[in-house]
């Protein structure tokens, strides 16, 4: 039905049709490229999570007071030490630790920002885990460690926080207090966590004397069990604050169950975009149609010569079919392309703003599949004009005017 003599034919005829061509490659590689963009992006999210749930924290919980006012800690329930106790205590808890969180003024030199300063227990990893946070440079915090903080990434880069990065040794002012940097974290990804500032509980209670709640509390707990364990801390917490079930100043969630929350938001998210584009190539479907249709109409006569010199009516339909199946197959090259260059661009950008984590994520079925869907959305919206066209009567067609 297609054979070599077919596909120079169609070519050629396309080639005769450059405007034509054009704006119809155009419509489709448009809904290609925002295709291939948010499948990238959005595959690359789900990697994110991916790595999360392999990190090391899905074996943790965390337990926060209801009603905490944004990420400070600014709430009129308290979690204190006989709370942290009670969570210990609780079956199926490996280890607990808590955290205190406050915003904080930031000042080397003349320069100051405002930043948030976290606190935890250095004598345990898991405040830092649950993070994903590891070390880049220096050391970490040591029990007993006072007038020492450790920074997150975006100190060290020049223009990022201050016009010169820090380094190790470096001293800065939080509050008007001075303390020394003895270290730096590694990368996590976000513009707020590489611009966190950490020092010890102890040192905390030191320069915040009035702050007596943990912001929150993070318990490693017995994986296997996770959701016995939580009803256990549940119960823990309820007996020993004197609160009955359902009426709890305080929650409990896994880490598991916020990462299947973002994973069910991003796939509403991910899917109501890709169904806008499938809109925008379904247009893209019915003006390649038009255009073959127009071209039939067009070439009427010249497909009455061919028939009258032999053609058979599967050639004709091989021949239009070809047609729009090669504009659906450029449209698709240029389509994946455009989306590739503009997905770099973007990691670029997202990566110099401190988001790195928001990278696309590619593999060859996502490449070849953007293509071939390209082709067969413009094979299929040529199989009518197609059809149309072998069925054109030569005496009929020799007439037209």
């Amino acid at each position: 039905m297609i054979n070599s003599e077919t596909i120079r034919y169609s070519l050629r005829n396309l080639k005769h049709q450059k405007g034509r061509s054009f704006l119809t490659v155009f419509s489709i590689l448009v809904g290609i490229a925002t295709i291939f963009i948010f499948l990238s992006f959005g595959m690359g999210l789900y990697n994110y999570t991916k790595f999360i749930s392999v990190s090391g924290a899905m074996d943790k919980v965390i337990i926060m007071p209801k009603g905490l006012a944004g990420a400070t800690g600014s709430s009129t329930i308290i979690f204190n030490d006989t709370d942290l106790n009670a969570i210990k205590s609780s079956a199926g808890v490996l280890e607990a630790s808590g955290i205190y969180m406050t915003a904080a003024q930031v000042t080397k030199s003349d320069q100051s920002k405002y930043a948030y300063l976290i606190s935890y227990d250095p004598s345990s990893s898991l405040i830092l885990q649950s993070f994903n946070a590891q070390l880049e440079k220096g050391r970490l915090l040591q029990p007993g460690d006072t007038r020492s903080v450790i920074l997150g990434y975006n100190y060290m880069v020049d223009g990022k926080i201050f016009s010169k990065g820090l380094n190790v040794n470096d001293q800065i002012k939080i509050n008007g207090t001075l303390l020394k940097v003895v270290g730096f974290l590694a990368p996590i990804g976000n513009p707020g966590d590489d611009s966190n500032i950490y020092i010890t509980n102890s040192y905390f209670k030191t320069m915040y004397p009035n702050k007596n709640s943990y912001a929150e509390i993070v318990a490693r707990v017995d994986i296997k069990n996770i959701d016995q364990a939580i009803s256990n801390v549940e119960r823990s917490l309820r007996h020993e604050r004197n609160e009955t079930k359902g009426e709890e100043d305080f929650y409990v969630q896994s880490f598991q169950s916020l990462v299947d929350s973002y994973s069910s938001t991003l796939n509403i998210i991910i899917g109501f975009v890709v169904l806008i584009a499938l809109i925008s190539v379904l247009v893209s479907g019915i003006n390649t149609a038009n255009t073959m249709i127009t071209s039939v109409l067009e070439r009427f006569k010249e497909i009455g010569v061919l028939k009258s010199i032999g053609a058979r009516n599967s050639e004709i339909f091989g021949i239009f079919l070809f047609e729009s199946a090669s504009l659906g197959f450029i449209a698709g090259v240029l389509g994946v392309l455009l989306g590739f260059v503009a997905t770099e661009i973007a990691k670029n950008i997202l990566a110099g703003l401190g988001w790195s984590f928001l990278a696309p994520y590619y593999t060859p079925w996502l490449f070849i599949g953007c293509i071939l869907f390209a082709v067969i959305t413009g094979a299929i919206s040529g199989v009518i004009p197609a059809i149309k066209a072998s069925r054109i009567n030569p005496v009929d067609s020799l007439r037209y005017e």
